[in-house]
Parts: structure tokens; C-alpha cells; sequence
């Protein structure tokens, strides 16, 4: 009995060992793409910041896409925005951030910028409630680029930029899709309406 035992207790005292040399292989998940954020959502994350920790009454006054080169270009996203909102209680307005990574002069997520006077609604400075905003941009970039004709066809591949504002050339606030990096720098943008998801204008 003794011998059938040794000989049925080698072979499993070798197989533990074996077990217990062999190294474990650790599998590393390879890290997930950076995702742009629309317009509408990132806008929407600044505002509840705003509202909560800054004041219950801000309103957005002025919103803009940042273009990332780590962040891919997706059309109707940005790596990162900008949005400017007003307090008619305080007198004043605050900028703020929001991006989906830590970049040069911008912190991931949403970041609270410094106040500045607000002299209150007057023209091309009006704000407006978020509730305005019914349309995100990767819906404003559709219904620009339906009628971009030839002017998208000649220039592929160019970054789309997108400002969110209201002016007195319209009753509701806009999303400015403009082919290029910012309107100062473009000759070509195209007005959607932001409540209503259509379109306005072309400017050249």
C-alpha cells in the first residue's frame, strides 16, 4: 500500500510543481480611442457646472469647438469646447472649458475659467436659456454640408469648427458650421438654427 501510494503521489507532486513554475500572463487592454464630444453634450456638461457651482440663473452667451490633434476628427465633434455663460443676477459672465483629455491650456472634463463684467442682453451679446438648444451639431453638420455643394467637394479633408450664438440677425440662437479652424480665418460657414435644425444662410 505503501509503494501504490508513493507512486500515485510522485506524479502529482510533479504536475503541482510544474503549475507552480509556469508564469502567469497578465493581458493588458489596450487603451480606448479618444472619443470627440458634440457640441450639445459638452455644452451641457459646462452648463450644469455653471449652474451649480457658480450661478442658478447663467445663461449661455457664446459656445465653440476646439480642434485637438490627439483627438481624431470625427465631422460634428471636437476634441474640445469653449463656453462663455452670463449671470443677469451677478452682472457677470465666466468662461469655461470642456475636454475629453488633458491638452496645452486646457484640462480634461470641465474647467471653470475666470468672471468678467456682463453689461446684460444687448445685440450680438445676447444670451439665451440652454433649453434653446434642441440640436447637437453632428445634426447642424449634416444640414450644412447638404448645402455646401461644391465649395466641401473642392476642400477635403479640412477641419469643420462650430460657434454657437444668438444675434440679432436671428430670432433663435445658431450653429455657425465653418470649414476652417476658426470664422476669422474662413471664407466659407454656413447658419443652422439651433432650435429648429434648419437652415439659414450660407456666408462666403
Amino acid at each position: 500500500m505503501n509503494k501504490l501510494s508513493t507512486l500515485i503521489a510522485c506524479p502529482l507532486l510533479l504536475m503541482l510543481a510544474g503549475c507552480a513554475s509556469t508564469p502567469t500572463a497578465t493581458v493588458k487592454e489596450a487603451p480606448k480611442p479618444l472619443e470627440p464630444a458634440t457640441g450639445q453634450s459638452a455644452l451641457y456638461k459646462m452648463y450644469q457646472v455653471a449652474r451649480s457651482a457658480w450661478s442658478t440663473d447663467a445663461q449661455v452667451l457664446t459656445a465653440a469647438s476646439v480642434h485637438l490633434p490627439e483627438v481624431p476628427q470625427v465631422p460634428g465633434k471636437a476634441g474640445a469646447w469653449r463656453a462663455t455663460f452670463t449671470s443677469e443676477k451677478l452682472g457677470r459672465q465666466r468662461s469655461y472649458s470642456y475636454s475629453v483629455v488633458e491638452a496645452t491650456d486646457l484640462h480634461k472634463d470641465v474647467f471653470a475659467g475666470p468672471e468678467e463684467s456682463w453689461s446684460g442682453k444687448q445685440g450680438v451679446d445676447s444670451s439665451f436659456v440652454i433649453q434653446a438648444v434642441s440640436i447637437d451639431t453632428d445634426a447642424a453638420y449634416k444640414t450644412a454640408l447638404a448645402q455646401a455643394g461644391d465649395y466641401d467637394k473642392k476642400n477635403p479633408g479640412m477641419n469643420i469648427s462650430f460657434v454657437l450664438e444668438k444675434t440679432s440677425k436671428f430670432p433663435e440662437p445658431t450653429w455657425r458650421v465653418v470649414w476652417g479652424e476658426s470664422v476669422g480665418t474662413s471664407n466659407f460657414s454656413i447658419f443652422v438654427d439651433a432650435s429648429t435644425g434648419s437652415f439659414l444662410t450660407k456666408m462666403h
